[in-house]
């Protein structure tokens, strides 16, 4: 990493809300020389009065991936650090989600964010430095009911950051993984709305609306952890000499892992029903 840590040029995606936006902002106030990436380039204007250059990026496009890279290239040479943040969640039964949504889901969160990590290594090795930093869940850890092509595709960075980590160490190139839990943010509201839609008229109807509900109602109360933690994470990801594999962090992140690892397959599935109010 450069300077040690610290100046470095950073490209994060899926930063026109939430914990894109403010990483992107702190990231800056810090001395990087960030550059925001999204679809909707006019949510991200008031990052530009902390020295933050905005950039149209659509991670389901190659053509518009290639011509941000190039953009950050062109004006500094290098790419110290990717965040690859951009992402959703489409809930709803196997039976129910389309394959169009489906495939959709894993084209933003797990094809996206590989061909934008693809597009980047060559500057990295080349450098012999950088850092990747990938925004998991613990929905890549655990599975709960009706979140299947979600946790498909969490799952999938899992497993593709855990490769991409071994391959690049003889370049000198760090994978970071972050791994939220429960977040308090506009993705659970935006996933029960789904979940909702999905549903509606089904026979799954009655049980999806259910956890709908629940899911709604986690996301609007104060129970959840604040963004700023995930914040933090990447911070600490980026700015670390040494940073951590993973950063698993967020209400009941290392619980729900730990209980996922050891209840019997049957014991966590009960469970789970019985969380989210599925009928016995």
């Amino acid at each position: 990493m450069s300077n040690q840590g610290k100046g470095n040029i950073i490209l994060i995606t899926g930063a026109s809300s939430g914990i894109g936006f403010d990483a992107a902002q702190r990231l800056a106030r810090q001395g990087h020389k960030v550059y925001a990436a999204a679809r909707r380039v006019e949510r991200m204007e008031p990052l530009q009065s902390d020295g933050v250059t905005v950039l149209k990026m659509d991670v389901t496009e190659s053509e518009s991936m290639a011509a941000g890279v190039q953009k950050v290239l062109e004006a500094e040479g290098r790419i110290d650090v990717l965040v690859n943040n951009a992402g959703y969640g489409y809930f709803g039964a196997v039976e129910n989600v389309t394959m169009e949504e489906a495939r959709r889901q894993v084209e933003v969160n797990v094809f996206g964010l590989a061909e934008l990590s693809r597009m980047v290594l060559p500057v990295m090795r080349k450098q012999k430095s950088g850092r990747i930093v990938n925004i998991s869940s613990i929905a890549g850890k655990m599975v709960m009911p009706f979140g299947a092509w979600y946790h498909v595709s969490k799952y999938s960075v899992e497993a593709l950051s855990d490769a991409l980590r071994m391959e690049m160490k003889p370049f000198g190139v760090d994978v970071v993984l972050i791994e939220p839990g429960g977040i308090k943010t506009d993705w659970g509201i935006i996933a029960a709305k789904h979940l909702a839609e999905s549903s509606k008229g089904t026979a799954y109807e009655e049980d999806a609306l259910r956890e709908a509900e629940l899911m709604h109602k986690g996301y609007s109360g104060n129970y959840l952890s604040a963004p700023s933690v995930v914040t933090s994470a990447i911070s600490r990801a980026v700015n670390s000499r040494r940073p951590r594999a993973r950063y698993r962090i967020g209400r009941g992140a290392c619980s729900m892992v730990l209980l996922h690892t050891v209840l019997p397959a049957r014991w966590w599935d009960g469970m789970m029903r019985r969380f989210v109010r599925i009928k016995l």
